[in-house]
């Protein structure tokens, strides 16, 4: 249990950037979306979620300072 404590802590940043991504992602499909369906992306409520939250965990994800190496 102490070990997914820690893990999430340490990736707190990154989950958060995903969830706001994926709700990024559903809004876009809901809005605008893809009317003729041949969209890969925005076709689908599902692929938009998976879409945005990989989007905002990666964008989120670059502005995580680095830990220096100990040797």
């Amino acid at each position: 249990m102490a070990k997914i404590k820690q893990l999430l802590r340490d990736n707190a940043l990154s989950i958060i950037g995903a969830i706001i991504g994926g709700v990024g992602g559903y809004v876009y499909w809901f809005k605008i979306g893809c009317t003729s369906g041949t969209c890969p992306i925005t076709s689908s409520p599902v692929m938009s979620v998976i879409w945005g939250g990989l989007m905002g965990s990666l964008l989120v994800g670059m502005f995580k300072k680095k830990e220096e190496q100990k040797n």
